[in-house]
């Protein structure tokens, strides 16, 4: 069994982050990832642009040297790489937590390929690996997903995306560009007002002109292998569909955090508990980092607002000793 000060689950960028920050300061640490290094990043659509500039990306001291302003997720890729081989980080890759058990003063932590001993556990799972689901008939269909990766695969398809958040309106512009019959279903009045500034009126504009076929106020009905039937406020629509990118947003694990005892909310947000000055929880010398701290409202923290809680993490560690 192997055994550090510090625990960390997740090597995403706020994982890695973490990471350093131990390292800075002297604690033996290790960071266990059930993926790929920087797993959500990695499995972002490959020709996704970041809304934010890179500089608000950088950890470690490390310079984000990008082509545009906006860094894309190759380059972010190769950036959080050069990061982690920079500061020779203790990373875990391919190994998932499976649970996570008090032992007196310490936490056992299991993985699906070694046991792991320490005092501090902090937690830094994201959000991207779990979708919402529609709840839908059909949605359990090959044709189905609820991730959107390369453009190329859908030309001269006919493909329906769901959703009006920059990863549905990327989809629709992308794959149209490519040659896809796109159709896009939105369940409000319009286009989502945290579209990236630069993208809104392109998507906008091909609504207009009929390029993209648009259902606003509308949600799925139901799919089949050839189908999608669309409810609108008109009625249902039933439309040839070859493809369903259902870009209905994801969720943190927030079973797994209730699972090794930590306290959610009772509301609709499930919000953990934990402090907002150490970012300890419930459990004595647990911690979180990074979005999953937003339970269900996913949307109020990023890379650039929760870097520092790797700073507030270590220095409570510290102060304890």
């Amino acid at each position: 069994m192997t055994e550090t000060d510090i625990i960390i689950v997740g090597a995403g960028p706020i994982g890695l982050a973490c990471g350093i920050e131990a390292k800075k300061n002297g604690l033996s640490y290790v960071i266990i990832e059930k993926g790929a290094l920087v797993n959500s990043l990695y499995n972002y659509p490959l020709n996704m642009t970041f809304f934010s500039t890179s500089e608000r990306l950088e950890i470690g001291n490390v310079p984000f040297m990008t082509v545009n302003s906006k860094p894309t997720r190759t380059e972010a890729l190769e950036y959080y790489r050069r990061v982690t081989s920079q500061w020779s980080l203790n990373v875990k890759l391919f190994e998932s937590v499976e649970n996570i058990k008090a032992n007196g003063d310490e936490y056992i932590v299991k993985t699906s390929k070694s046991e792991y001993k320490s005092s501090n556990v902090i937690i830094c799972t994201g959000f991207y690996d779990i979708p919402h689901l529609m709840d839908v008939p059909g949605e359990d269909l090959p044709k189905v997903t609820h991730y959107y990766k390369d453009p190329n695969f859908y030309a001269f398809q006919k493909v329906l995306v769901v959703g009006a958040s920059n990863s549905a309106v990327d989809a629709a512009m992308e794959t149209w560009r490519k040659g896809a019959d796109v159709t896009i279903v939105v369940r409000e009045k319009e286009i989502g007002q945290r579209v990236k500034y630069w993208v809104k009126p392109d998507i906008e504009n091909r609504i207009k002109e009929g390029s993209i076929k648009a259902y606003f106020s509308s949600s799925i009905d139901s799919i089949t292998d050839n189908t999608v039937s669309i409810k609108t406020p008109e009625g249902i629509k039933t439309i040839d569909n070859d493809w369903v990118i259902a870009m209905t947003g994801y969720q943190p694990n927030l079973a797994f955090l209730e699972k090794i005892g930590i306290n959610l909310s009772k509301d609709k947000i499930m919000k953990p508990e934990y402090s907002e000055t150490s970012m300890e929880t419930n459990m004595p010398n647990v911690y979180l980092a990074g979005v999953v701290c937003g339970g269900m409202n996913t949307h109020s923290l990023f890379i650039e607002n929760s870097r520092v809680h790797a700073e507030q993490i270590v220095q409570s560690i510290l102060n304890k000793r």
